[in-house]
């Protein structure tokens, strides 16, 4: 299993590093095109603040793959080895499946109702760049199973 979110966690770096690359590029072309040539192409800031979005969102599964998200330590920490521990991280558990199940459900309902939608800039359905949504609160929660496993397994350790 850690093959294969090892690989999971390869792909989506690999992602986002090229599509903060193809930003960066589209962000300089644009800024050389209008301080130079005085133009600007339409489609570049939008597939620009497109390609943002993409990895925001991509950037956040592959941070919660690697317990990275903010999170205040010091009760945590605290209860670290206890029992009152392992319910907190049930507890943490519990909670991001909630919220992820629900950026799952409402990112799936987004994308569906955007379809009539075009970008002006480059004239694809909103869809596809809304489908983000879904597509990362997906990865999330195979993240968030590989979390349940390891307290199951801390559990399973505690009471024995």
């Amino acid at each position: 299993m850690d093959a294969l979110f090892n690989k999971l966690r390869s792909v989506l770096y690999w992602i986002s590093v090229a599509s903060m690359t193809v930003m960066l590029g589209l962000i300089f072309m644009q800024v050389v095109n209008r301080y130079i040539f005085g133009t600007t192409f339409e489609w570049t800031e939008e597939l620009a603040r497109f390609l943002f979005v993409w990895v925001v969102f991509l950037g956040s599964a592959l941070i919660m793959g690697e317990s990275g998200h903010l999170a205040v330590q010091l009760l945590p920490s605290k209860l670290e080895g206890t029992a009152a521990g392992l319910a907190l991280e049930v507890f943490v558990n519990l909670c991001s499946y909630a919220f992820t199940l629900l950026l799952l459900v409402q990112g799936a309902k987004m994308t569906s109702v955007m379809t009539f939608q075009t970008a002006p800039g480059l004239g694809i359905s909103m869809s596809i760049v809304y489908s983000i949504i879904p597509i990362s609160a997906f990865l999330m929660l195979l993240y968030l199973f590989k979390d349940t496993v390891k307290i199951i397994k801390k559990i399973r350790e505690h009471r024995a």
